[in-house]
Order: C-alpha cells, then structure tokens, then sequence
C-alpha cells in the first residue's frame, strides 16, 4: 500500500485558538484600547521589530483581534472540543511497514493454578488467560484477588484514584457466564486492568489528577476503555497521572516506585506504571504527549508500548496536546502489550485524527535473522551508568541474528520544536486561566503546567504555524533516514524521545538491566511509523532471551 506523494499535513490546532496564542501578548486585562506603546513593547516579546508608524497601523486589527478573544473565550469551551483541523504524521511517498492485517500470539503454555495464590500477582495476560479459559479461576476470583492487592498497596504506593468495584465485579460476573455458556471472547476476557484517570468511564469522576477537575464526572466511557470491555477485559481501578499529565505528583500526593519508595514512579501515567510493577493489574492504560508512557515504564520495570501517532483512538481522553498525545499499554511483557494494543488500535469515527494502517504481529518468531535494526551509534558511545547494559543489548541482538546498522540524528533543531507542544497545552487549558483555577494545582514551580500555561498565551500564532511547518521538515528528514530498516534501537534517555514523539513514530520500552542501586533500567525498541508488527516481534525475540522483566519488587513496606 503507497501513499500518494501529494501530502496534506494539518497543522494540528484551530485557526482560532492560534490567533489566541498570537496576540495575546498585547490583550489588555482591562480591555483599554491597545497603544502604538504597547505593540512596541511586545515586540520585545516575539523578537520582531516595526517602525512607530507600523504599530500604530496595527491598532485596529489589533482592537478587533482582541474582540475576537473576548468571543471566544465566553464559548467555555471544555477540554473536550478538539481543533477543527488534524495532524498527520505520514510522510511523503510513505509505504505501511505492514501490507495485511494478521494477529497471531506465541503458544500457550499449559498451566495449573498455583498453590500459593499470590504468585498470580505478576502472571502474564497469557497465564491467567489460560487458567481463566481452562476455567481453573473465574474472572470473579481474579478481579476480587487484583482489587485487594490495590487496596493494600495504595496507602503507601498512592497510585489509584478510584478503585471501580461495584463496575468490576458485575463485569466479571458477566464474563464468567458468558465464558460458561461457551461465548470466550479471547485472551482478554475475564482479565482485570486499569486506565489512566485521563480516560473517562461514566460511572466514575474522571479527575486529571488535578484539583481542578478533582469532582469532574463525565458522562461517557472512552474509546479504548469501551474496546478493551468489549473484549472482555475488567475495568478494577482509574490510576494516578501527575496533574494534568506531568510528572507524578497529583492531589493526593505522590506516587510511589514499587522498587524503592523513597522515589517516585515518575509521569505522567504514573499509577499505571505503579500499579502493574507491583502487581496490583495485569496490564494498566497510560498515555505519553513526551515521555509519559516511557519515563514510568522505566522507572518501575515494565513494558510499555508507545503505539505511532493516529494508531489508538483518543475520544473521551484528556487533551493535553493534540497532535502529539498517544495511549497506550503497560504490561508485563511485550506480547501482553501486542495483545493490548490489538485490541485499542483502529479508527474511531469519534475521533478523527486516527489513521487506518494494518497491524501484522506473530508472536513465533523465535530470530532475528533476517532484520535490519539501526542504532543511533552517538548515543551509544555516550558514557552513563546505562552504558554498559545498552551495549550488552546490541551483542545480544547480533546474537539472536540481527543486522545492526549505524544510524545518527538529523542535524536539525529539535528543541525547538517543543513550542508546539506548549502552544496546544496553553490552549487546552486555557479555561483555567481566565479564573485563575490553575492556582488550585498542586505545583506552582517554574517547570509546573501553570507557569507553562500563562507562558504558552504568548506565543505568536505564527510562529506555532511556522515550528509545524518545521515539523513536517523533520519527520521526512527522519522518515528518509530510516528507510531499509525494520526498526531502530537506542538508550531510553535521549534525544530520540523527544524527536519520535513529534514524528509520531511507536516505541516499545523493555528493562535490560539493572543499576548500582538494584533498580530497573531500560532500553527503547523504535518502529518504523505503523511498524507496531516488526516493532512488537523483535522486541519480543529480545526480551524472551532476557529474563528482566521476570524480576519484580520484594514490597518489603
């Protein structure tokens, strides 16, 4: 399948909310009339300069541009309206990595259940899928057994919200009748998780994390919670996110890592990431705008998966970025995440910024021969105290078969690209803004969403459009790069993270090691833009000749 080399990229926000970010810099708080003065001031602002005579030319636009704000700010409109126009991260001459659609998992193995009851605390989505089929437990007895272990965790790990038990049992009741009357829907059914409380569920507050949103109680259950409950899995708990997804401090306080508790578990999906390195959920729904997905895998020994951007529907899930806010899963194995994300991807007529690709994935493969894997090699030559263990993972990819082929950055100002990132968080939340309700957050610091908000007004219009246009620039410099290549690896913690969540690119996030400390650390898989299949299966060959993310916590608290 090829795309048409004819492009059409969206620019990812309304012209309206655009002009809002662009002239802000001169809107009056009073509503006086805007001065010649006060446009010769805030060219200061947006590093351009005009002649007295020219600013005072712009009054009346300027007059008018302010009314306009004015307008639009009395619509109130919630966080749910997304802008009238969408991003698209395909490239130019873009062919899928997947020419069919195939889902096909490694054989199950035959399980008895275990005598000790709490080693089902860290079984795979394929173990207990096992025993539920086999109908050695019911989805009852299993959501029961995770709903205590979240119950006697939370006070010290803080990574729940809202445990959602009245909805969990009657689901699972649900899912054991149907599984004995013969109507097994898969690996999923009877299986418990939890969702990020940035996904609404109808029954329950959906909070952000934030005190503003703290009794927020929307009436309609998300895409993805609705298709992971139509494969049968079990809604038990919405956990934790660090406000308004940053970070991992939330109104009520700060979520914990399972290894060590005198640290956090890090953002923003910082509950899910908790959750199920604890084994409190089989599997946990997070999102990442810029690293909220792959910072608390990281940090609490999972596996996560960052699906490409347009894989996952975001309908009835928080904006914080629309064009660069992605869902996906965190799990214990990377074929517990191809499992998850079988399930959530697809298009969603509900959301308009997904994009229909196909998904092969076969669990079997057992080499890498054949492969092509690139390496950011500077990245790798980088001393730190993840070296060695990053290095260790390319011998054992050379081992299992793989092709290793040096790759380096474009030579271009990534960085600078994090404005567009700001512009639609400032005007996501701008509501807060215009009754001071950011104060009510629980971080006030100049890296805090508040200060970035009450920043992000001032930034021109124009020059979000011209950072977008700079966008498409680097995601064909990168798409160019990568070409004859299965996929990539690189360190977690580098310039990649921030590149491939502008280019949309999917990501899996697996532990390879540990530190000085005896915590995890990590190493990231990157696809090919829609090459979830390859992704999936090489990183799945690694992992089954590892034993990494077979160690857990002692909760030794």
């Amino acid at each position: 399948m090829k795309i048409s080399t004819k492009k059409y990229l969206s620019i990812g926000i309304a012209s309206s909310l655009s002009f809002v970010l662009g002239a802000f810099i001169t809107k009056s708080t009073n509503n006086v009339p805007i001065t010649a003065g006060m446009v010769q001031e805030a060219e200061k602002i947006i590093g351009l300069n005009f002649t007295a005579a020219q600013a005072d030319s712009m009054l009346n636009n300027l007059n008018q541009y302010n009314n306009s704000y004015t307008a639009l700010q009395k619509l109130n409109m919630p966080n749910s309206v997304v802008p009238a126009l969408n991003f698209n991260p395909v490239p130019v001459g873009f062919a899928y990595p997947d020419t069919k659609s195939g889902f096909k998992l490694s054989r199950a193995e035959k399980l008895k259940l275990p005598a000790n009851r709490n080693e089902l605390a860290y079984y795979t989505i394929t173990q207990l899928a096992e025993l539920i089929r086999t109908k050695q437990i019911s989805s009852v007895e299993l959501t029961k057994f995770f709903i205590a272990r979240l119950k006697q965790y939370q006070p010290k790990l803080l990574n729940v919200i809202t445990i959602t038990e009245a909805h969990a049992l009657q689901k699972a009741g649900e899912a054991d009748a149907d599984i004995k009357a013969g109507r097994y829907k898969g690996v999923l059914h009877g299986i418990p998780f939890g969702a990020k409380d940035l996904l609404a569920q109808k029954e329950y507050n959906t909070t952000f994390g934030a005190v503003p949103y703290k009794n927020q109680k929307l009436d309609v259950d998300a895409t993805v919670i609705t298709k992971l409950e139509n494969a049968g899995a079990i809604l038990i708990a919405k956990t934790t996110l660090g406000e308004l997804a940053q970070g991992d401090v939330w109104f009520g306080g700060k979520t914990k890592n399972p290894w060590d508790i005198t640290r956090g578990s890090s953002g923003s999906s910082a509950g899910s990431a908790s959750a199920v390195s604890a084994g409190c959920v089989p599997f946990a729904i997070g999102s990442e705008t810029l690293g909220s997905i792959v910072s608390p895998s990281t940090e609490c020994g999972d596996t996560g998966l960052r699906p490409s951007f347009g894989r996952v529907s975001k309908y009835c899930a928080m904006a914080l970025s629309w064009s660069m806010d992605k869902l996906g899963p965190i799990t214990r194995s990377v074929e517990d995440d191809a499992i998850v994300f079988n399930a959530i991807q697809g298009t969603d007529p509900q959301d308009l910024s997904t994009i229909a690709a196909p998904f092969n994935y076969d669990g079997t493969i057992k080499s890498l021969k054949g492969y092509k894997i690139g390496y950011l090699a500077t990245d790798f030559k980088q001393k730190s105290d993840t070296h060695t263990s990053d290095s260790l993972t390319l011998v054992k990819l050379r081992a299992l078969g793989a092709e290793l082929v040096p790759i380096e950055y474009p030579k271009f100002p990534i960085g600078a690209l994090r404005i567009i990132l700001n512009a639609e968080a400032g005007a996501a939340f701008q509501e807060l803004l215009l009754d001071h309700r950011e104060d009510q957050m629980v971080l006030q610091n100049k890296s805090a969403w508040p200060n970035t908000f009450r920043s992000a007004q001032f930034i021109p219009a124009a020059e979000y459009i011209q950072a977008n246009r700079a966008r498409t620039m680097l995601i064909q410099q990168w798409y160019e790069k990568l070409k004859g290549l299965d996929l990539y690896i690189t360190p977690t913690w580098t310039s990649n993270l921030v590149l491939t969540n502008l280019t949309g690119n999917p990501c899996v996030v697996l532990p390879n090691g540990f530190n000085a400390k005896g915590n995890p650390i990590s190493i990231t898989f990157m696809g090919q833009l829609f090459g979830e299949g390859k992704l999936l299966q090489a990183a799945k060959v690694y992992q089954d000749a590892t034993d990494f993310h077979k160690k857990h916590p002692a909760l030794n608290f």
